[in-house]
């Protein structure tokens, strides 16, 4: 057995997600782990931060098993919070910057943190309206890089089982539901992404996605295992400074979404002379254009591409190898080590290789499942003859004969944009919530299409997006909206979608006349 093959299928796990950071700093502790902007920690620096922050945290008063929750544009300082959170055995939740009003307040009553971090004076309010102790980005950097010695851990520690991360993502609820981590769940994650992804030492892991979206923060995991060095971009960053941005850091590694890959595909069609030192792209999130990924090749001599296919329920499903795509066109690769994928029926009978069902996933990288949602969780995270719990994706495909996935398409209301995971039902509640919308319903993206709204009031289109901006963040947001006298219905009542689609067909071809 080749030494890639033992790696691949025994991949090295440390038991705590502060191991990681703790493994990497005591290897390569003058190394660069992580910078944002023109401040850059090295593992060492980090490793410190990280530890005076858990000892501030337990100052602040939060124990084992509390929550933290983070608000706030991404910077250096947000990864020692995260690993410190760890080493205090608090659970935290980074949010979208852009989280706020309705949304805020449903995570603060949901999870009900000790202490939330954020910049918002309306959050701030909203926090301490609750009994919830707030900081300033600017009080937790005073601590992370005061010139004082790092402190002994806190104790008691935590466990390999207890939860470290809730990561709030869309469902087919009006409002996020929390996916749950534990440190074992994590790691074992993180180990197997490395084990098909090989980030080197030298690599610079350049990533313009949010730490809040889980394809953002394991970069900051997956890296320390290597020893790389991960650059925090400013999230969906897809302007003309990306391509002197990647060139500046010098990056050798690129976490994309399709939107992402398009628009460096597009600069580097122009005549700079400009090239990173690009060797890897990753994929998730939504499937790449094929188109993209040919650009990109020609543009990039010696670029190698892995896409994947994953949930935050499970992080990563399957991989494909490099350049796989060029041989399985259509794939998303094969099943974590030490994970299984496969198809079932409406019975949960396991379907052969080649019929279309819904995707299972099973291993230790399954989650632990929704916070305090049992109902949902059962639905999802199914036990099977007492096995661990299954994770039922809710999304459809085929395995093929060498367990290759291939996506079908899903079931529910959940669609992706731009590589961020959106539900309809919670974008049609927000615009409902807008004075003036009486109903409202939405048309997920199709081919090159992005999603349309509609909704029915007196209310112009861009009064009811800017409405939308007071309910939930910006990148859920449809770019259209039509406003209609009724929406069309069913027989049994319901919404009738391809009806909607014909009204769109419709009012296009009126526009190009």
């Amino acid at each position: 057995m080749s030494e890639r093959s033992e790696r691949s299928e025994r991949p090295d796990r440390p038991a705590l997600l502060h191991d990681l950071l703790d493994h990497a700093a005591a290897r390569w502790p003058e190394r660069p782990a992580v910078t944002s902007g023109d401040h850059t920690l090295s593992y060492r620096e980090l490793d410190a931060a990280s530890r005076r922050l858990a000892a501030w945290l337990h100052a602040c008063g939060l124990r084992r098993g509390e929550r933290l929750v983070v608000c706030a544009p991404g910077s250096t300082a947000q990864p020692a919070l995260v690993y410190a959170a760890s080493r205090a055995g608090v659970a935290f939740s980074l949010l979208h910057e852009q989280v706020h009003g309705i949304q805020l307040d449903h995570v603060l009553d949901d999870c009900e943190p000790g202490l939330l971090v954020t910049d918002s004076p309306d959050s701030q309010f909203a926090a301490q309206r609750r009994g919830v102790r707030t900081a300033t980005t600017q009080a937790v950097a005073a601590v992370a890089f005061a010139d004082t010695p790092a402190p002994e851990a806190v104790r008691p520690g935590p466990l390999a089982v207890d939860p470290v991360c809730l990561i709030y993502t869309s469902g087919t609820t009006s409002l996020p539901k929390a996916v749950v981590s534990t440190h074992q769940q994590l790691t074992f994650s993180a180990a197997a992404i490395q084990s098909m992804l090989e980030y080197r030492a030298d690599d610079v892991v350049y990533s313009p996605l949010p730490l809040s979206f889980d394809y953002g923060l394991y970069q900051l995991f997956v890296s320390a295992q290597a020893g790389a060095r991960v650059v925090l971009g400013r999230p969906a960053e897809v302007g003309p400074a990306l391509l002197g941005n990647l060139v500046r850091a010098g990056a050798t590694v690129l976490a994309a979404v399709p939107s992402v890959a398009e628009a460096l595909a597009r600069l580097l069609r122009r005549a700079s002379p400009d090239r990173p030192p690009l060797r890897l792209l990753t994929n998730t999130g939504a499937a790449m254009p094929a188109e993209t990924l040919k650009a990109l090749r020609s543009s990039l001599p010696g670029l190698r591409v892995q896409l994947m296919f994953g949930l935050t329920e499970c992080k990563r499903a399957t991989i494909m190898p490099p350049d796989g795509d060029l041989q399985r066109p259509g794939s998303s690769g094969r099943a974590l080590p030490g994970t299984e994928v496969f198809v079932v029926d409406d019975d949960g009978r396991r379907r052969p290789p080649g019929e279309i069902g819904e995707i299972v996933v099973r291993g230790p990288n399954v989650m632990a499942g929704y916070w305090r949602r049992p109902a949902l969780t059962a639905q999802r995270f199914r036990r099977v003859e007492g096995l661990l719990p299954q994770l039922h994706t809710g999304d459809y495909g085929w395995v093929d004969e060498e367990g290759y996935l291939y996506f079908d398409g899903r079931r529910d209301d959940i669609y992706k944009e731009n590589g961020f995971r959106v539900s309809a039902t919670e974008v049609e509640a927000a615009a409902r919530r807008v004075p003036g919308v009486g109903e409202a319903a939405v048309l997920p993206p199709t081919g090159s299409s992005p999603a349309l709204l509609f909704a029915v009031g007196e209310l112009s289109p861009a009064e009811v997006l800017q409405g939308m901006r007071e309910q939930i963040e910006e990148f859920k947001i449809p770019r259209r909206c039509e406003i209609v006298a009724a929406l069309p219905l069913t027989g049994n009542g319901k919404v009738d979608r391809k009806a909607l689609a014909a009204l769109t067909q419709e009012a296009t071809r009126v526009r190009a006349r």
